[in-house]
């Protein structure tokens, strides 16, 4: 259904490609939506197809301001809903509010032809473009009202009188009072800010990004005159796809992952690297997590090396070898969680609780760690630690291997692996390598404890 099925001839100033959209003062001649004088609201409507009803209602007073709605489906099924707004509204401006939440409703279910219903004669005649629209507000209003009628194939508005509107007049009081009582459920929704804000934005400059050729090829079909480059911009596009006016890149086996400028990109990587929950990772594993969190753009791995080559705890405490490598000697595990590694970490500076110590537990097949801060290494200690993180989460290992430590090799802890039925092997003091998984992790926790850390140590 094209334009005449609308009644409405739009007048789209065309844009300079690469610039973004920039909101100007509204003037009653920016209107450029007009009826056609040839048609009627009626034509409008295909009645082979499905028209939903809508009646729409605002109500501003001295108690509040609200709206209420009631969209009828064509099964006759009536939706009730209301709104109460934290901000202080004209008449005009809430029976707007209530006629834009009614179309984002009726959007939200897939409506693809609407018959509006609304008694405010202002609203209907400015829609219908019989009203122009000289306020800036007013203006805001109507363009979001436009925008939206065109996400429906047909729709058709009228103006009723107030008694016919009684539903969804009493549904807008109900919003709009602090103390009113209903004695059925109807779901109010508090609007926190207008839904158009005529904001006045000043364009100072426009930059394209390596998004902005593909964007506009998937938006407004524009290629480059360049057939060599408009055959290689096809073919690149065919990876992205845009939703709600984002780009997002397709993946085969992974969601689709939102594209992002090297601005952001650069803002999204300190997050992930050294932020609240960061750990100063390298730059290979740092750009996977960005992956995962569902970013992508083109020179992630690049943007990640060079972060973490320039991050400042990543220098002073990163590892600097002194000794050749040597052939990896594995231990294999069975299963999951069949074999563990136990180890203590410390003494530390001492933080909060007098802990100064840590035991870390690793799992040989899944590389999971395990580990918790202790005031004191005992073998008790040791035996609520193997039971309440190893035991109670991942069930009874088939064997567990530690060094010669006291803590360890003792008779409490031998009862409580021989009560279990826990093989417990010893690395030999002369080949500590036999145990090296663990030291690995103690490594990788010391670090991460230095770069977290850094100057409050302990506390």
């Amino acid at each position: 259904m094209g334009d005449r099925t609308r009644g409405i001839r739009h007048t789209v100033r065309s844009e300079t490609r690469g610039k973004g959209p920039a909101t100007v003062r509204p003037t009653s001649e920016a209107i450029t939506e007009t009826i056609l004088p040839d048609q009627t609201d009626a034509e409008r409507l295909d009645t082979s197809t499905p028209v939903w009803g809508l009646h729409v209602d605002g109500s501003a007073n001295q108690q509040g301001c609200g709206a209420g709605l009631v969209l009828t489906t064509p099964d006759g099924l009536k939706i009730e809903y209301a709104l109460r707004f934290d901000f202080r509204t004209s008449n005009n401006e809430a029976e707007y509010e209530a006629l834009l939440a009614g179309f984002r409703l009726a959007k939200s279910m897939n409506a693809k032809q609407i018959r509006i219903h609304s008694d405010s004669q202002l609203i209907v005649n400015q829609v219908t473009a019989d009203f122009a629209a000289k306020d800036a507000s007013m203006y805001a209003h109507l363009s979001t009202a436009h925008q939206l009628l065109r996400s429906f194939q047909a729709y058709e508005i009228k103006q009723i009188p107030r008694g016919e509107n009684s539903h969804a007049d009493a549904l807008a009081r109900l919003a709009s009072a602090i103390n009113d009582k209903v004695g059925r459920k109807v779901p109010v929704e508090i609007l926190a800010q207008p839904s158009a804000v005529a904001s006045e934005v000043c364009a100072v400059r426009y930059k394209d990004t390596w998004m902005s050729d593909i964007y506009f090829y998937l938006t407004n079909d524009t290629l480059p005159e360049d057939k060599a480059q408009a055959r290689k911009l096809r073919y690149r596009s065919a990876r992205y796809t845009v939703i709600n006016d984002v780009l997002y890149k397709r993946g085969y086996t992974t969601p689709y992952l939102k594209c992002l400028t090297a601005e952001h990109g650069d803002y999204v990587l300190r997050e992930i690297h050294n932020g609240v929950c960061g750990d100063h990772s390298g730059s290979r594993s740092l750009a996977y997590k960005v992956f995962r969190q569902g970013y992508f753009w083109p020179t992630m791995h690049q943007d990640a090396n060079t972060l973490v080559k320039k991050c400042d705890k990543c220098q002073r405490f990163g590892n600097v070898p002194h000794i050749p490598a040597e052939p990896l000697t594995p231990i294999v595990s069975p299963w999951p969680f069949a074999q563990w590694g136990l180890d203590l970490i410390g003494p530390m500076p001492q933080g909060k609780g007098q802990v100064k110590y840590a035991v870390v537990a690793v799992d040989y097949f899944t590389k999971w760690v395990e580990a918790e801060p202790l005031a004191t290494i005992t073998a008790a200690k040791i035996e609520d630690f193997v039971w309440t993180h190893i035991c109670c989460r991942f069930g009874i290992p088939y064997a567990i291997i530690t060094d010669n430590g006291r803590q360890f090799d003792s008779d409490l802890f031998r009862q409580f692996c021989t009560r279990l039925k826990i093989n417990l092997f010893f690395a030999s003091p002369a080949h500590p390598q036999s145990n090296g998984q663990v030291e690995a992790i103690n490594k990788i926790v010391k670090k991460l404890l230095k770069r977290q850390l850094d100057k409050a140590k302990g506390a």
